[in-house]
């Protein structure tokens, strides 16, 4: 009985420390309380002549997914949100900062095969969306408000969960 109750309060304590740990690096991220998400219109990598504009997200939830080409958490989680993306069960684009050429991102999208929307994300962005690691995700609900957020890596799973 000793062995199982001292189980029970390592799983206690772990929990306690990962939620704790979590709600410490989010606490500078924009509110999940469908505050409206920032204005956003930035040229589309696949073609920097086109634009998206957060306006064209109106009428479906959307993970809008900040990374940087050198993060190696965004290489791990990326592909996850990426698969969500192509069966359909998730609208998703994916927001580059921090790089130092197009070109650069191009080859991390390419080496990842993304199909996803990817746009050149700027100073501005960065700050109007509070990004400050990589990766951070906000969900976008149809009336572009923040429905979720989260920081790090995310599996496919966790990423359909929160876009309920």
């Amino acid at each position: 009985m000793s062995k199982v109750k001292s189980l029970l309060i390592n799983i206690v304590v772990i929990a306690i420390v990962y939620f704790g740990v979590t709600a410490y690096q989010q606490r500078n991220l924009l509110t999940a309380d469908n505050t409206p998400a920032p204005y956003f219109n930035l040229p589309l990598l696949q073609d920097s002549q086109q634009r998206m504009s957060i306006a064209q997200l109106q009428e479906k939830t959307t993970v809008v997914y900040f990374f940087a080409p050198w993060c190696s958490i965004c290489k791990y989680s990326m592909p996850n949100l990426n698969a969500a993306y192509e069966e359909g069960s998730i609208n998703a684009i994916a927001i580059a900062l921090d790089y130092k050429t197009p070109e650069q991102v191009k080859s991390f999208a390419n080496e990842l095969q993304l199909s996803m929307p990817i746009l050149m994300g700027d100073n501005h962005t960065r700050s109007n969306y509070k990004i400050s690691a990589y990766p951070t995700y906000y969900v976008i609900n149809e009336q572009l408000q923040i429905s979720a957020r989260s920081m790090g890596y995310s599996s496919q799973l966790g990423i359909k969960v929160r876009t309920l």
